[in-house]
């Protein structure tokens, strides 16, 4: 399966920190080889996720001056191990790192300039040739009691019922901020309610429903030229994926949402200092509370 990763947004609202380093390689906590709480950058964490989904290929989409240190930090590196052969310990969850990409073709693409989530995807266009792929942006996170599970059903779903696209929303109390989806409820989806999505509005003023997409995707091949259409068409000074998925809407084409279930996982971005804090506070809880049952 093929999966996608975008870092290659401005990050904007995370300086002065971003002119340094990406947000996407902030650190959050996770439970290490050794049942102890451990940090590990939130791209890693994704990496990660997509491939215990099932992801066997994986295009990462940066840019350019960012290059050479995400490519770095996602290749093997032999020298690395050998340096600090004395300190095996403190090595242990990169070895694990190193073992999981090993299996796993990573390829890199550049987005010269920030123009849109949307745009950054059509960039892994000659990657993904013409197959189905699951999306996920750098800058945010699944948390799970198994990782990959979600993105799994997601990929299931849409192969079984022969969508376009399956989102996975989940339902805020603000919905302006976010790609707000309307729709009508069908049987659930191996037990995640799930919505037959008829409209989706970025960061709408006046939202008709409370259900915001998280920044997963399972997508069909369609989705590409559904954002090539709409920029041919409207020529936005940003694509994004929504605008994609509104094409396919348009076109005819099935969307379906997978509502997240507070006990099957949740959505944690650090796309702003407050959502990082909380991620990073949410992280630490979680795997605490994971090594000490594990003792018990």
């Amino acid at each position: 399966m093929q999966g996608v990763v975008t870092l290659a947004g401005e990050g904007t609202r995370m300086l002065p920190w971003s002119r340094g380093l990406r947000k996407e390689f902030l650190p959050l906590y996770d439970r290490g080889t050794d049942e102890r709480p451990t940090l590990k950058p939130v791209a890693h964490l994704v990496v990660e996720t997509l491939i215990r989904a099932g992801c066997d290929q994986l295009t990462v989409v940066v840019q350019p001056k960012d290059l050479e240190f995400v490519r770095h930090y996602f290749t093997v590196d032999p020298i690395f191990l050998e340096r600090h052969r004395a300190h095996a310990d403190r090595l242990a969850e990169t070895r694990r790192f190193y073992d999981a990409i090993r299996g796993v073709r990573v390829s890199f693409t550049t987005q010269p300039r920030p123009a849109g989530f949307g745009d950054a995807v059509l960039r892994a266009r000659p990657a993904v040739n013409g197959r189905p792929f699951l999306l996920h942006a750098g800058d945010g996170v699944l948390l799970e009691p198994e990782r990959g599970v979600l993105l799994r059903t997601m990929a299931d779903c849409r192969e079984r019922e022969a969508a376009d696209a399956v989102l996975l929303v989940r339902r805020v109390a603000d919905p302006r901020r976010y790609g707000v989806v309307e729709g009508r409820f069908g049987r659930a989806f191996r037990g995640l309610r799930r919505l037959e999505v008829r409209a989706m509005v970025e960061k709408p003023e006046r939202p008709r429903s409370h259900w915001a997409a998280t920044a997963v995707y399972a997508f069909g091949p369609s989705i590409l030229p559904a954002l090539v259409r709409h920029r041919r068409i409207a020529h936005p000074a940003e694509l994004e994926v929504t605008d994609g998925i509104r094409r396919l809407l348009a076109d005819g084409g099935r969307v379906v949402a997978l509502v997240l279930d507070p006990r099957q996982g949740e959505w944690r971005s650090v796309g702003s200092p407050e959502g990082y804090h909380r991620a990073l506070v949410r992280t630490r809880a979680l795997a605490r509370r994971r090594a000490a049952h594990d003792n018990d």
